[in-house]
């Protein structure tokens, strides 16, 4: 396991301390969550642009479906008739 030496601002330290004695962790364990979260988080973002820049150049390659085939495919679920999902 790596060693970090990070500086806190007071406005952080007074609330960390506080918050580390209620939950019964160290401050070590609440600063190893919030960074684990902060990189998951950022990940998800750019998991979301990746899948937006590869949706856009579906679009300018042609590769859409109309919207009035999708709304009638969503009205259709469920119901007897039930509609195959509109194809690109």
């Amino acid at each position: 396991m790596g060693v970090t030496s990070v500086r806190l601002n007071s406005e952080v330290e007074g609330p960390l301390e506080n918050l580390a004695n209620k939950l019964d962790r160290s401050k070590n364990y609440l600063i190893n969550q919030a960074i684990k979260e902060f990189v998951q988080r950022q990940s998800m973002k750019d998991a979301r642009w990746e899948d937006t820049l590869e949706a856009l150049s579906s679009i300018k390659a042609g590769k859409t479906v109309d919207g009035n085939e999708v709304t009638a495919w969503l009205e259709s679920w469920g119901t007897e008739e039930e509609l195959s999902p509109p194809k690109v």
